[in-house]
């Protein structure tokens, strides 16, 4: 449970009860994004946030329901939390989990005091006992949703009828926006920017529709207004993240909708890095590689969930594309901006997944040579177009697969790192590194906040001190599978 850095100030404050609230955030950026509305919404009406739950009156556990090990990592957060209840105090669950379980929720774990869907985030200070008084004006801008909603509705694709004890609340249909009020609960110079809330896409292993709805762009101007705001309060990175931000503005009607806005943020004054997470792969386009390539401040950095690289398996998943068409969008790419850095993720064990698939997804992550990547065991949603599928594989063959893929990646990894020894980057200092306070954490472009391999600082020159938060030029001197070690320079 960390303490919120500051706040973005929105909103009017009310006067009331000012119980001692305290968060505990699990999952996706995106989720993180959700607490640290709801810390804003708490804060303005009132409210005092403390980082150590045994300090609250209130404790929030925001939760995440995307996979069977997110889902049992949200229930032990929970029960932990209600260990430390005493009487007099509130635990609220947040979040998708509650989308999911709110019934059994309730049911089997009686010192949750109240839940909270995705969909109604501003219940958060009614059910604190801050204030019996709606935020007036409303914190939330109501979303349009584009064509592809419609069909997917009428094909099922935000059903719930299957889950027992799922919630019977509205997805959300709205998204914060720059008049909200919301707690930075990151380092002081580095913020995520959420664009886009839900998804229509009919992967068939992901419940998220399910858990977040349509998919629905927030409003150009606002994604801008909040960044300008940022950037002035002393952010220096920007995330923009969203379930899939290429699709970012189609329901209004954009073309390249990303690339124009990326092209308007680039031009903020003091914005060092801007970067976008996630990209579906075909939905980027030209003129956004062109894009990243022509502004220095856009981090020559894409992120592209594949799920596969075999034909058959992609569509059992409902992706579609080939390890082949893969391989041509990742030639554009790096035709387009040389120097990018690539990121994927991949799916082991999906249901009916052969050897010879499995096999092709090897070859390809040996040819396709990422940067980095992550694996994921293939996890069975109730709900999910997947869990009928036949051919489903024991946990203990999706792990050997898993193991084996990571060894090819890290092969891959090992030499691509080792090609960076004695090349030269700007680097952003984060701090001291946990391992030991001897060494200083940082990242280059090359690593997104939280996800990436770590760079190392070993040496820094006489009389210079490293603060966080400021960029240093570092020459890379040793490398390993996935971190890297440099000195200042």
């Amino acid at each position: 449970m960390s303490p919120p850095s500051r706040s973005t100030p929105a909103g009017h404050k009310l006067s009331s009860s000012s119980p001692k609230v305290g968060f505990l955030s699990l999952g996706c950026p995106k989720n993180l994004v959700d607490s640290e509305v709801m810390m804003g919404m708490l804060q303005a009406a009132g409210a005092e946030l403390v980082p150590d739950p045994l300090q609250a009156d209130v404790i929030v556990v925001n939760t995440c329901s995307f996979i069977e090990s997110a889902q049992r990592e949200s229930v032990n957060a929970i029960v932990d939390m209600a260990r430390l209840k005493s009487a007099g105090k509130k635990l609220i669950v947040a979040g998708c989990l509650v989308e999911r379980f709110r019934d059994h929720i309730r049911k089997h774990i009686p010192e949750v005091d109240a839940v909270v869907g995705t969909g109604e985030l501003e219940r958060v200070v009614e059910l604190s006992g801050v204030t019996s008084q709606p935020v007036n004006p409303s914190p939330f801008h109501i979303l349009s949703s584009r064509p592809e909603s419609g069909a997917r509705v009428l094909k099922g694709r935000y059903s719930r009828e299957s889950w027992d004890g799922a919630a019977i609340s509205d997805l959300p249909n709205y998204l914060y926006d720059e008049r909200t009020p919301r707690v930075l609960a990151t380092p002081a110079y580095t913020a995520y920017i959420k664009i886009a809330e839900g998804c229509d896409h009919p992967c068939s292993f992901c419940i998220i529709p399910q858990l977040r709805g349509k998919f629905r762009s927030r409003r150009f101007e606002s994604v801008v207004a909040e960044a300008e705001r940022l950037v002035a309060s002393g952010v220096r990175e920007i995330t923009l993240i969203g379930q899939d931000t290429t699709c970012y503005g189609e329901d209004f009607g954009l073309k390249d909708g990303l690339a124009l806005l990326i092209e308007k943020l680039a031009a903020i004054e003091g914005l060092c890095w801007l970067r976008f997470l996630y990209a579906y792969p075909n939905k980027i386009s030209s003129r956004l590689l062109d894009t990243i390539a022509e502004h220095k401040n856009i981090c020559s950095y894409v992120d592209m969930p594949l799920q596969h690289a075999s034909a058959t398996t992609l569509k059992r998943m409902k992706r579609g594309g080939s390890g082949e068409i893969f391989l041509r969008t990742i030639e554009k790419i790096r035709d387009r901006i040389p120097a990018v850095t690539l990121r994927t993720s991949f799916i082991l064990g999906f249901p009916g997944e052969t050897e010879r698939e499995f096999a092709d997804l090897c070859a390809f992550v040996e040819a396709a040579k990422f940067d980095w990547m992550g694996s994921f065991a293939y996890s069975n949603q109730q709900g999910a177009g997947a869990f009928a599928l036949p051919g489903k594989l024991s946990p203990a063959e999706i792990e050997r697969r898993r193991r084996h893929l990571m060894q090819v990646q890290k092969a891959v990894s090992k030499r691509g790192k080792k090609a960076l020894r004695g090349r030269e980057f700007e680097v952003l200092v984060e701090g001291p590194a946990e391992e030991s306070d001897l060494l200083v954490e940082a990242r280059s472009e090359m690593q997104a906040p939280e996800i990436d391999g770590k760079l190392y600082i070993t040496e820094v020159p006489d009389g210079c001190e490293l603060r966080a938060g400021d960029f240093y030029r570092c020459k890379i001197t040793e490398t390993y599978d996935y971190d890297l070690v440099g000195r200042i320079v």
